[in-house]
């Protein structure tokens, strides 16, 4: 049983602790007067029950500035409950969506640090392909954090918040725009590594490549929704994204241009399909707003990008069918 503490700051009126204790799981509670125009309430929940009371407590009609919330992990409680697992702590526990969306927003910003850290990759990158090492861009992919964003377009499609999904767009488009950029310079001034295995295997389209991406994916939105931003699973989405832009930015510099069309589409591919299986997994997971208003915009917002990206995805297909059988 996963535990978390709601420290909430309010007036002495707002908050109605028996009307919380009655309608939700409440572990345990605590009330302190120790200030003049504020209340201090702690509450001890489960995780799968913090979504709900933050939800109730944003719909209580007062002042936006009127309460202050925070949220704090719980390692360990005293004395131990021995219970049995409620039927929902059997299914997907996921963070709250106030958390998903701090984190989330965080990782679609294009701070100093991701700038350079999407350049020091490129450049490890480029050199793996060059030297067809793939220890190398494996190497390029643990310090490429392009999971971030990409998962940020699809939890912002799923919530239907087109500010966070222009950011992330723009974030994503630099993350992927570096590695293009490092090769072809690179390429346009020294030969292409056309013999590289690193390089011919960015040449090469399956079937099989969107399955993977698929994968990562579904595996990147459940690392977020898990609170486990884990660097594997950013290893395993950067491996799916970053080394196709890298061959395409090869072929470019080196004015390859019938060459750079499968890496493309690779990259096409990987992009689109990782999106679909995290707008699939957000959807599923249950992340949606609060209030009537942005709830409607959410439905719409979801079906239109899950449509959309479906669409593109027969489209890609069908043109890695056109390039293997025709």
């Amino acid at each position: 049983m996963k535990l978390q503490l709601l420290e909430i700051y309010a007036p002495p009126d707002f908050l109605d602790i028996e009307d919380i204790e009655n309608n939700f799981s409440v572990v345990s509670y605590w009330v302190s007067e120790k200030f003049t125009d504020q209340k201090l309430t702690r509450i001890l929940v489960e995780t799968n029950d913090v979504e709900q009371i933050l939800n109730y407590l944003e719909k209580i009609p007062n002042e936006s500035d009127a309460y202050q919330v925070m949220l704090l992990p719980v390692q360990t409680y005293l004395p131990r409950e021995k219970k049995e697992p409620k039927d929902e702590e059997k299914d997907l526990q996921r963070a709250s969506r106030h958390e998903l969306f701090t984190t989330i927003t965080e990782a679609s910003h294009m701070s100093v640090s991701y700038m350079w850290f999407i350049v020091f990759s490129a450049f490890v990158a480029t050199v793996g392909v060059i030297k067809s090492s793939p220890a190398v861009v494996i190497g390029a992919m643990v310090i490429a954090p392009i999971i971030g964003p990409v998962t940020a377009g699809s939890f912002a499609s799923v919530l239907g918040d087109f500010k966070l999904l222009r950011r992330s767009i723009l974030t994503s488009l630099f993350g992927l725009g570096v590695p293009v950029l490092v090769a072809s310079v690179f390429s346009f001034l020294f030969n292409a590594p056309v013999n590289s295995d690193e390089f011919l295997s960015r040449t090469v389209i399956q079937i099989i490549d969107v399955i993977a991406a698929l994968a990562s994916g579904a595996a990147g939105a459940l690392s977020f929704i898990k609170r486990n931003e884990g660097a594997l699973v950013g290893v395993m989405v950067s491996v799916a994204l970053v080394p196709p832009a890298v061959v395409l930015g090869m072929n470019l510099g080196a004015a390859r241009w019938e060459e750079a069309i499968v890496p493309f589409i690779l990259l096409l591919v990987n992009v689109n399909s990782i999106m679909l299986s995290a707008v699939i997994v957000f959807w599923l997971s249950g992340i949606k707003p609060n209030n009537w208003q942005d709830l409607q915009k959410a439905n719409i917002s979801r079906k239109l990008s899950l449509l959309f990206v479906s669409i593109i995805a027969l489209v890609l297909i069908t043109a890695i069918i056109f390039i293997n059988f025709v």
